[in-house]
């Protein structure tokens, strides 16, 4: 159950430190800092927590969509998450038996599954070749896992696993499709890169869809149960019960809207902290945070359905996610349309189906699903059509198992939440220079030029994903400087 509007037991009083925005970064950042022995206050402008994991029920009474996050490989995979007892709050793990699923033309599809040698056999011809260059990384997964999802420019804990994840993760996914001779491993691997969200022959989106498959063989691609709202639950529970505060409804125009605090530590975007800071960031890192670019936008369609999906591929039925797209090319030339400004009729759709393993999200016998696509910065354009042709091409019959749906566009995308600026669900571009600077060239990427203002939102190391691990660098490099 996500936390309602809360009033501060010590409103007005001084805190070591005050978290802006209450998803799953900025709700570590305050679990870092009180189990630091800081007092910390969180304060969010929705009158509910959770940002980009909320759950509602955006169709029909009695089916539970999640608004933005869904699945959760880097979740499960999270260091941060590990250390803490989120269980004992409720938080429920859930996995597929098929963790990622890909429909191809013909009929067939390739797969994703937590062991390598099932998703080897589905790759035929490639199967070996897959087994050699991914499955002898799956045991440097929590090494590799500890640098991908480190603080940014730092030496890693482990140089010798990354230095191997990085002879791939460094190229283009064109590259990495490549390396093998089938349609539908390269298939997978489109897939499995796209959600890096620009064109799949530029640098590091190969190592995008390396580290899903890596987490998903390691620790699988998890929903939570009832919702990715019962993340942030179980977040907002431990902090509070640790002596955290929250308070909701409370918007923040600039820094005199906040208490005092030793520290404040932005779970938003960059330029929602640099609008609200003003001058007390130097104009310098401001300059550097109006070129920090936003990425494409997603259009998203939420769907009650009155039966599964009826995917012509048997596997598809099984799979959490479900990449809708086709082949390489298809989904290249998709993504590279959307760099362009445009939109591909075809666009590359990411399917999630939570219900496949989750019966709490519908009444029973029914389901829930929901796809977005990527689309241009603050495009106005309605792209359900697109979408369920796409279904339609892949499991045919699909509208008609449709009871009611519910869109979302990049403007809806914004008001949701502002850090999500024209849609943009990454809070910054992933192209290669932004995935090294982010948001800005900086040792430390989650300290601002003013020692009392930090960072930790997607717009840092490590970027996105439902981890909460650029709260917690965010509150480390504040406990090294601020809070000393």
């Amino acid at each position: 159950m996500v936390m309602g509007a809360s009033r501060s037991r010590r409103y007005g009083s001084n805190y070591d430190a005050i978290v802006v925005g209450s998803g799953p970064n900025g709700l570590s950042a305050a679990i870092e800092l009180v189990r630091s022995r800081r007092s910390v206050l969180v304060v969010e402008a929705s009158e509910e927590i959770g940002g980009g994991a909320r759950t509602k029920e955006l169709t029909l009474d009695g089916f539970r969509h999640d608004v933005c996050s869904a699945v959760h490989p880097l979740g499960a995979s999270s260091p941060f998450f590990r250390s803490l007892p989120l269980e004992e709050y409720g938080l429920t793990w859930v996995q597929p038996a098929v963790l990622a699923a890909h429909p191809l033309p013909d009929g067939e599809a390739a797969a994703l599954f937590r062991d390598v040698v099932q998703t080897a056999e589905r790759l035929a011809v490639d199967g070996s070749v897959y087994r050699e260059r991914v499955g002898e990384l799956v045991a440097r997964w929590p090494g590799i896992a500890r640098g991908v999802l480190g603080p940014g420019l730092r030496i890693p804990r482990h140089p010798r696993d990354l230095a191997r994840f990085g002879l791939i993760a460094g190229r283009s996914a064109s590259w990495f499709a490549g390396r093998f001779e089938g349609a539908p491993a390269q298939a997978l691997v489109a897939g499995m890169a796209a959600h890096a969200n620009v064109p799949l022959d530029r640098l590091f989106t190969a190592g995008v869809g390396l580290m899903l498959m890596l987490a998903g063989h390691r620790a699988g691609w998890p929903f939570a149960r009832g919702g990715s709202s019962s993340i942030v639950s179980a977040l907002a529970a431990h902090l509070t019960a640790i002596g955290g505060e929250i308070e909701t409804g409370r918007h923040v125009g600039t820094l005199a809207d906040l208490p005092n605090a030793r520290a404040i530590v932005f779970a938003t975007s960059a330029w929602t902290m640099a609008e609200v800071c003003g001058d007390a960031l130097p104009s310098r890192y401001l300059r550097s945070i109006a070129n920090f670019r936003p990425g494409p936008g997603v259009f998203k369609v939420d769907w009650a359905l009155s039966e599964p999906i009826p995917w012509r591929a048997s596997v598809c039925t099984e799979a959490g996610t479900v990449h809708v797209g086709g082949s390489f090319e298809e989904i290249a030339a998709s993504e590279e349309a959307v760099d362009r400004g445009t939109v591909s009729e075809r666009p590359f759709v990411l399917v999630v189906q939570p219900t496949v393993v989750d019966p709490t999200r519908a009444p029973v016998g029914r389901h829930t699903a929901w796809a977005y696509c990527h689309v241009p910065n603050g495009l106005s354009a309605d792209m359900t059509t697109r979408i369920e042709n796409q279904m339609e091409r892949y499991a045919p019959g699909f509208r008609d198992v449709v009871i009611e749906r519910h869109t979302m566009s990049p403007a809806d995308f914004e008001r949701y939440n502002a850090s999500y600026l024209g849609g943009d669900i990454s809070a910054g571009a992933m192209f290669a220079r932004q995935v090294l600077a982010r948001p800005a060239w900086r040792i430390d990427a989650h300290r601002t030029p003013n020692r009392s203002i930090y960072l930790g939102s997607s717009s840092t190391p490590p970027g996105p994903g439902v981890h909460g691990m650029c709260g917690y660098h965010a509150a480390r490099s504040a406990l090294r400087h601020a809070l000393r």
